[in-house]
């Protein structure tokens, strides 16, 4: 799970192909016709992604077959992205008419005419709203025709639903409907899987092919559970339902490339050990707890080198917690990647000057780069632990909350890290910062990210923190209108929030789940006073990459 492109559509249904051509030309003469107004518009969306030069000192320590092996995973990582412009989009080539430049760059940085960060409006007149299932399902699915589809395999994270020649819903396998584009990646990881001197690697590259072509991903993700001393690594697959907003269920194609920083994950290795002892102390009753997360679990820094597909589109993904299968979870326990380029980015562009905005003087002191890496951290420990199904027989945590399953989990991981960050510091685990540092930075963090927006899960958990903590006296605003954080209410409405979470998912309340999102992940009128501030000095919302490698 994230703190993350071939160009065909194969829709049988003739209708639903006119109707997505005439949108598609629609879409490009509106952008051909673009006004001079917008155009400057859109440039001042394009500017508030702040450009960082994607690089790291570990590429100068690699050997020549390293550097052979990275150049194979960069040409696969390039047919996975265009794999997600197929998803999330369509035919890539359908914007190639734009003549605004604007317009044609923050299209590329949103994989498509809609705006991420803005609940996927669009910008590009003529194309209408995006389609809710994205390209996982037909254009004209309704959420009724879904449910009475009577094939089970619907319900597959790697099925695409598509329609027959008499219009009925039919289900086909990633496999078979991306087989041209995946036939390339897995060429190009079984190149590298012959040339790299990693037994680890080598195995879970083979083992990745297998899984590309059989759409079993289970042995390839123990694999890549068990590749512990590679200083390369690949994460590549179908992986993420975030793009699926009809049901949460299509995973999207992304890619990272990735550098491993030998000495920052020596030094996070003993947190390793601490996680069963960190699911003890949950403040939450023991029934909801249960959870056993497994001991292969590591954590480990990483430069980032490249990114492709999901992880790529509007908000860049900075730590990564995977893999999201609970099998794998229950016998291994997941690996937990901080992309320390990335962290260090966000937070010197983004975050730091929200901070010195918004909080009062006395309290800026409190804005640490290094809270902000350990807040993100623990955000992607707290996605082990907790509770996977719920006490009550409604199955699984994920389907129980259905369509709200991710923004609760992304909840829970925003406040069970910041709850465990500060009970090591009490410990004197976590060197060099105080608690007052850890929510200091994670309540200017919690501005930045609900500038993500309502279309984005992660957004939709932060407005919730947000106001929760807010409404419980974590933060007040001071006589000339800064944030005033009261640390000691902090710490208790910390630990009431991770309660109500873990309660909410444990008892597999969707209805009070969907109840409560609707009505507090939301922003209310002094939060946007305070983005409109944040904007209005000119703060990027995000980065984008220039690849230099």
């Amino acid at each position: 799970m994230k703190c993350t492109d071939i160009l065909r559509i194969t829709f049988n249904d003739m209708k639903i192909n006119a109707l997505l051509v005439f949108s598609a030309m629609a879409g490009i003469a509106a952008a051909v016709s673009c006004s001079k107004k917008n155009s400057v518009d859109l440039q001042q969306k394009v500017d508030e992604y702040a450009v960082v030069e994607l690089t790291s000192p570990l590429l100068e320590t690699l050997s020549d077959k390293d550097r052979q092996v990275l150049n194979l995973f960069r040409s696969a990582a390039t047919v996975i992205d265009g794999l997600f412009w197929q998803q999330t989009f369509g035919d890539k080539s359908q914007l190639a008419a734009i003549d605004d430049q604007a317009a044609k760059d923050f299209a590329k940085i949103n994989y498509g005419p809609w705006d991420r960060l803005d609940e996927n409006a669009p910008f590009i007149d003529g194309y209408g709203e995006k389609p809710a299932g994205a390209n996982y399902y037909p254009a004209d699915i309704t959420p009724e025709e879904f449910a009475a589809f009577g094939d089970p395999d619907k319900n597959s994270p790697y099925t695409v639903l598509r329609r027959d020649a008499d219009g009925n819903l039919k289900c086909v396998w990633y496999r078979d409907e991306y087989r041209k584009s995946l036939d390339l990646v897995c060429k190009y990881l079984e190149e590298a899987a012959m040339i790299t001197e990693n037994p680890g690697l080598k195995n879970y590259l083979l083992k990745r092919v297998q899984a590309f072509r059989t759409d079993e991903y289970y042995e390839s993700d123990l694999a890549w559970m068990d590749m512990k001393d590679s200083n390369m690594d690949i994460v590549i697959g179908p992986i993420e339902n975030y793009d699926d907003k009809l049901n949460e269920l299509k995973t999207s194609y992304e890619c990272f490339i990735l550098l491993k920083d030998g000495e920052r994950s020596a030094e996070l290795a003993k947190y390793v050990s601490m996680l069963p002892e960190l699911q003890r102390i949950l403040p939450c009753p023991e029934e909801y707890k249960t959870f056993v997360p497994g001991t292969s679990s590591d954590l480990n820094v990483y430069d980032a080198i490249y990114y492709a597909g999901d992880c790529n589109a509007g908000s860049k993904t900075i730590a990564i917690n995977l893999p999201n299968d609970d099998r794998v979870q229950a016998v291994k326990g997941t690996r937990r990647l901080q992309l320390h380029n990335s962290i260090t980015a966000k937070f010197g562009k983004i975050l730091l000057p929200i901070g010195r905005l918004l909080v009062e003087p006395e309290q800026r002191k409190h804005l640490r780069s290094e809270a902000f890496f350990w807040n993100v951290t623990f955000h992607e420990v707290a996605h082990g632990l907790g509770v996977k199904e719920t006490v009550n027989g409604k199955g699984s945590v994920d389907e129980a909350l259905k369509d709200e399953k991710t923004t609760w989990e992304e909840a829970k991981a925003d406040i069970l890290g910041l709850f465990m960050v500060c009970n090591l510091i009490d410990r004197n685990e976590i060197p060099l910062i105080s608690k007052e540092d850890a929510i200091t930075t994670f309540i200017a963090g919690l501005v930045r990210s609900v500038r993500f927006g309502a279309a984005s899960s992660h957004g939709r958990a932060n407005m919730m923190c947000y106001n929760y903590l807010k409404d419980n006296g974590a933060f007040t605003r001071n006589s000339e209108g800064l944030y005033h954080i009261d640390f000691g209410k902090a710490l208790e409405a910390i630990d009431s929030w991770a309660g109500l979470i873990l309660k909410t998912q444990a008892t597999g309340d969707y209805e009070f789940a969907k109840a409560y999102a609707e009505k507090n992940a939301v922003i209310h009128e002094p939060l946007a006073a305070d983005i409109a501030n944040v904007n209005g000095h000119n703060i990027p919302r995000d980065i984008r990459f220039d690849f230099i490698w």
